[in-house]
């Protein structure tokens, strides 16, 4: 008896990708692992009773649920400590070891806080599209999904300098929402998948597009998760596990790519920033570690993939 997929609207499942005949990757400077830190920047575009809403938002750190007739002062005053002080410890960080990396920026929240965008277009990080704010992309209908789209476009490029070639959804994709990525002409990738260790391209329309992987495995959201990072150390460890693989796996001939997810909330914290030190400072040491921006990523992939053998 087989089990075949329903005729559904969006994109065909894919459950082989690579299979057996994976990519052989050459890096620059034949880096055995790209490892790519992405800074989720959303503080002030949250679902909140000042915003108009009509609920909080959790993942707050806070161990209660405040009945939604009532505005959580202290959820919200967490989500400000990303922004007035979590990221500018990550920026220092970043700063100090001259890393460039991609921002999922939220319009809303660089509307809210304009000097992170400056920092942002100074030090050479890559502008992300992480919507014009947190929404449910799957509630919205298609022209108000697009609206928000272009929303956010002319947002991020103002306060970043650049307008973002990448897109990446907080609560994931609607049916619709690469169609639209690819329609507007100006996006080179997306990050709206959990499929993979390496880019790849999809069919979109008869439109080439390529995805750039991310991952919830190695992200300080799970120092909120019961099943997640119980210290730095945890963080650290689990990290550098990873890419210890990861280079193994290059050193094999068959070299991959890491996401790095950071919350400035969480990963802000002091304490949780010098776990994320400890893991940096063991990346850089190993010598044969490329940490990339996405687009770097995405454009190394385009120009060069069909260059590469095949495991």
């Amino acid at each position: 008896m087989r089990l075949e997929d329903k005729d559904i609207p969006g994109p065909p499942r894919d459950y082989v990708g690579y299979g057996r005949h994976r990519p052989r990757v050459v890096w620059p400077d034949e880096a055995r692992v790209a490892v790519n830190i992405v800074v989720n920047y959303e503080e002030g575009s949250e679902y909140s009773m000042a915003a108009g809403d009509g609920r909080n938002e959790g993942l707050a750190e806070i161990n209660y649920v405040m009945p939604s007739e009532f505005r959580d002062l202290a959820a919200e005053s967490v989500y400000e400590y990303g922004s007035r002080t979590g990221i500018w410890r990550l920026m220092s960080l970043l700063d100090e070891y001259k890393l460039k990396t991609t921002f999922f920026a939220s319009s809303v929240a660089l509307d809210r806080n304009p000097e992170v965008g400056q920092w942002i277009r100074e030090s050479g990080h890559e502008p992300c599209s992480h919507g014009w704010r947190w929404s449910e992309h799957w509630l919205l209908d298609r022209d108000e999904e697009r609206a928000r789209m272009q929303a956010a476009i002319e947002s991020i490029e103002e306060h970043g300098g650049e307008r973002p070639r990448g897109g990446y959804c907080r609560d994931g994709p609607s049916v619709n929402t690469r169609v639209h990525l690819v329609e507007e002409g100006g996006f080179v990738y997306d990050a709206d998948a959990y499929n993979d260790d390496l880019p790849y391209f999809v069919d979109v329309h008869g439109t080439r597009h390529l995805v750039v992987p991310y991952s919830f495995t190695y992200n300080d959201g799970r120092y909120v998760l019961a099943q997640g990072y119980a210290s730095p150390t945890d963080f650290f460890d689990h990290c550098k596990r990873a890419l210890d693989e990861y280079r193994r796996e290059g050193a094999a001939g068959e070299p991959k790519m890491m996401s790095i997810g950071l919350h400035p909330r969480w990963a802000g914290q002091a304490a949780r920033t010098s776990g994320l030190r400890e893991f940096i400072e063991y990346a850089l040491a190993q010598g044969d570690v490329w940490f990339a921006r996405r687009i770097d990523i995405a454009n190394w992939w385009i120009d060069r993939h069909e260059s590469f053998d095949v495991a």
